[in-house]
């Protein structure tokens, strides 16, 4: 049996350290109430164009 030296990969498949985000659910509520508030405002926006529209 060959040394481990002499191997073109070696035994572990994934690396020891691995790095991921801990995102808090805080920060996703969060992120989720950003987006629904802008969507509400850009229909609000659309809303009051077309209100101004059909007055001309």
């Amino acid at each position: 049996m060959p040394s481990t030296g002499d191997r073109i990969r070696p035994d572990r498949r994934f690396p020891l350290i691995v790095r991921f985000n801990r995102t808090s659910l805080q920060e996703f509520a969060m992120a989720d109430l950003a987006f629904v508030v802008t969507v509400l405002a850009g229909f609000a926006l659309v809303a009051l164009v077309a209100k101004g529209v059909t007055k001309l």
